[in-house]
């Protein structure tokens, strides 16, 4: 039941990351002001930390591509979105570029650019000279297609959260960092709020937007979601040259990690868009990276692009991904729990589908029509045979 004690806000939001402060953000913005976001660190401490930011609509899953055009076009008009001159994303239009080898990695960034077009986004194919004329440092002869979007690049996380959470405290949303949620408040089967060490607090509608720790969440409200967290590892490299961020975003299918790679710094930081290594524990602090492991992708790395062959090793990094069976989130109401909502399994894709994936969630928490269906992430998917899966198959692609 109720108390009559107990603090209270129309809507609460657990998790402080690039999803959770843009859900908290656009709640505001659709005039629910009267929300609460809890994260037991603090903002974009968690894994947005350590997202390496890439942004991009090439997708095979039709919803994501829309999503993704959407979430892009509010990163390029960030400061007018938040309604602050100040505001900044960091964004960096240095365009994507995607290479396969013969085969079926081929037809799909074929398909994918074509399904693209198709939409009006700006994204072609490139014959191996123009695609040396964007970047030059590139060895090509064993790819057979090469897709390039002219609009996508890369954005800052930290900034982006901090600035959704900003925004959203202009217009009087409640942000508690270092306040970890304990439980949830239950009222005849439904969700009416969360504990936390310093008490109840009671809301009309709760999501969570938990990341790694959604299980636990999941758990008191008494459902087993599918979800696994994987361990993937992030370095940068040096060469003698810069390697400026005017050289697009790179995404290598030829290579066996299926790297990814942008500047960062002056250096190359790379990605692998492998399945990653599996991993029981959401709270390990620092994972250490895997040295042979990661040898193995420098040498991939270096065979695209052959000038980091003497490459020096600047930093390393492991993040971890909230991964479903098909690659692809989870969002929306729970069933049989009412009041509570879920978003989780980004799978590495949350930051670049955040903005439009926090107002989708803030739409369905409010009970009012989403502006991209949500209803194809919708957590019964799985049961009813009917998974996100496109013509990258299950992983980091999609």
């Amino acid at each position: 039941m109720a108390d009559p004690m107990a603090e209270s806000f129309d809507a609460i939001v657990i998790g402080g990351g690039a999803v959770g402060t843009a859900t908290l953000f656009q709640l505001t913005a659709l005039g629910c002001r009267r929300v609460l976001l809890l994260d037991r660190g603090e903002i974009a401490g968690g894994t947005t930390a350590r997202s390496s930011g890439c942004l991009r609509t090439h997708y095979s899953v039709p919803i994501n591509v829309a999503v993704a055009r959407a979430s892009l076009a509010m990163f390029g008009r960030f400061a007018e979105l938040l309604d602050d001159p100040a505001a900044d994303a960091g964004l960096v239009r240095a365009g994507y570029l995607i290479m396969a080898p013969p085969g079926p990695a081929s037809a799909a960034v074929r398909g994918s650019i074509a399904a693209q077009q198709a939409v009006g986004i700006e994204a072609r194919l490139l014959d191996r000279a123009e695609a040396l004329a964007r970047h030059p440092w590139l060895h090509l002869d064993d790819i057979d297609a090469i897709g390039f979007e002219a609009e996508a690049g890369f954005a800052d996380p930290y900034l982006t959260a901090t600035s959704f959470a900003r925004a959203a405290r202009r217009r009087g949303a409640v942000v508690r960092t270092n306040m970890p949620v304990t439980g949830l408040l239950r009222d005849a089967g439904r969700v009416v709020g969360v504990e936390t060490p310093q008490g109840p607090i009671q809301a009309g509608v709760v999501l969570a937007a938990a990341n790694v720790w959604s299980r636990e969440v999941a758990a008191w409200a008494g459902i087993d979601i599918p979800l696994e967290i994987t361990a993937h590892q992030v370095f940068t490299l040096a060469a003698e040259q810069t390697y400026g961020p005017e050289l697009p975003l790179l995404k290598d299918l030829a290579s066996p990690a299926k790297l990814y790679m942008r500047a960062s710094g002056g250096h190359l930081l790379v990605g692998g868009g492998h399945e990653g290594v599996v991993t029981q524990d959401p709270d390990l602090p620092d994972i250490a990276t895997d040295p042979d492991a990661l040898l193995d992708e420098a040498a991939q790395a270096a065979a695209r692009l052959p000038a980091f062959a003497e490459g020096r090793l600047v930093r390393s990094w492991t993040g971890l991904y909230d991964t479903t069976p098909d690659w692809n989130p989870v969002l929306g109401p729970v069933p049989g729990v009412p009041g509570l909502h879920l978003a989780f399994g980004f799978s590495g894709h949350g930051f670049k589908l955040s903005p439009m994936i926090g107002r989708m969630l803030a739409q369905a928490m409010l009970g009012l029509p989403t502006d991209l269906p949500i209803q194809p992430y919708r957590l019964t998917r799985f049961a009813e045979g009917e998974p996100l899966v496109g013509a990258y198959g299950a992983g980091a692609v999609s």
